[in-house]
């Protein structure tokens, strides 16, 4: 194992945004949350059960491209609804309009509240650069770009495969691999030789079959067994965590 925690044998680190690096899983979640609370008021009407921002976040939504994340969570309340069209307002009863409106949500608490990195995955990812690995963030957020600038971490990375790239790409994300694959295949490096660094079960199960070469769960959640049963080779509470002690 190198001194960054992961076998010798890696050359690229791929990383995973919201969890990981910025500590906006807790928007997007609180934006899911007030989406598919509005909805299921009007749809359940007095059977009405809230959307559970931790347990159905990690369970449904979390790491999956939008619209994925919709689907999911309604067929575990056995209701479907109309895909619409990718442009639906966010007053629409369908999964893209359902979609649209989370995204104004996160992007109204985003511009409200800033985004703030988590300064062991700075630390981290700033070693990992000094040893001369490459880096790469995958992502199935289509604000992705904007969330790194606001952090101020965008010149940390050579590569963003992201929801906007996969939409043009039409690649298939999270659980499925290939997100990750293109972020490797953009730094010339192969599975094997490349990490990942994801919190998301959806995460855990792309770097498991795509065959990399480490997969790194982020336990933020207290969901490290669940982590490890979908495919992580190392889990932490913090990226922080894989680095020699401070001063040592």
């Amino acid at each position: 194992m190198t001194n960054l925690g992961i076998p010798d044998s890696i050359r690229a680190c791929l990383f995973d945004l919201d969890g990981v690096l910025t500590k906006t899983a807790t928007v997007h979640a609180a934006a899911w949350k007030t989406t598919f609370d509005d909805f299921l008021r009007r749809h359940q009407g007095g059977s009405f059960r809230p959307f559970d921002p931790v347990a159905d976040y990690d369970r449904y939504v979390d790491g999956l491209p939008r619209a994925d994340g919709v689907r999911a969570f309604l067929t575990s309340r056995d209701i479907r609804l109309p895909e619409g069209r990718p442009q639906d307002p966010p007053d629409r009863a369908t999964v893209n309009g359902l979609g649209n409106r989370k995204n104004e949500l996160v992007l109204e608490l985003i511009k409200e509240n800033g985004v703030e990195a988590y300064r062991g995955s700075i630390r981290y990812v700033e070693a990992v650069r000094a040893a001369g690995l490459r880096r790469a963030v995958v992502s199935s957020s289509a604000n992705c770009h904007d969330v790194l600038l606001a952090a101020g971490i965008a010149d940390l990375f050579e590569v963003r495969i992201d929801g906007l790239v996969a939409a043009d790409r039409k690649l298939p994300g999270k659980p499925a691999p290939d997100t990750f694959l293109a972020a490797a295949q953009a730094l010339g490096l192969p599975a094997a030789q490349s990490a990942v660094f994801e919190d998301a079960l959806a995460g855990m199960d792309a770097g498991r079959t795509g065959g990399f070469g480490c997969v790194v769960g982020v336990d933020r959640t207290g969901q490290a067994d669940e982590l490890r049963r979908h495919g992580a080779d190392i889990v932490v509470r913090d990226l922080g965590e894989l680095l020699p002690p401070q001063g040592a």
